[in-house]
């Protein structure tokens, strides 16, 4: 058993109501329970919000939003390129910055991720 030093306690009335621990201990003694609590897929915000692993891909390693948008949702550039109707190759130069991304592949390969045009502008 391991040893809860991380808890929280909350109080109602003066008396101990709540006990709240860190995932990873709760993770650590019921793996079965914790992998139901797990998202399954990652989240896609309404209108034009990005998320904000999105926005950390392309800040702290330098991705493209599109790529940082790929890799955020799981999918290969083959899975993409071929819902979007394009060759592996030219989403690649994509990702890399190499070609700019016309308003009409933007709006292919935003349909083919699940997102809406303006995550992707």
């Amino acid at each position: 058993m391991i040893e809860l030093t991380r808890i929280q306690t909350i109080y109602q009335s003066g008396m101990p109501a709540f006990v709240v621990l860190p995932f990873i201990d709760f993770a650590r003694e019921h793996p079965k329970e914790a992998e139901l609590l797990k998202p399954k897929s990652p989240r896609i915000p309404d209108g034009d919000y990005i998320p904000n692993e999105v926005v950390g891909l392309t800040i702290k390693q330098d991705m493209t939003l599109l790529r940082a948008w790929r890799e955020y949702l799981g999918q290969t550039q083959a899975e993409v390129a071929e819902k979007a109707g394009i060759t592996q190759a030219a989403l690649s130069q994509m990702e890399s910055g190499e070609s700019k991304l016309r308003k009409a592949t933007r709006i292919k390969l935003a349909e083919a991720m699940g997102i809406n045009r303006e995550q992707l502008a």
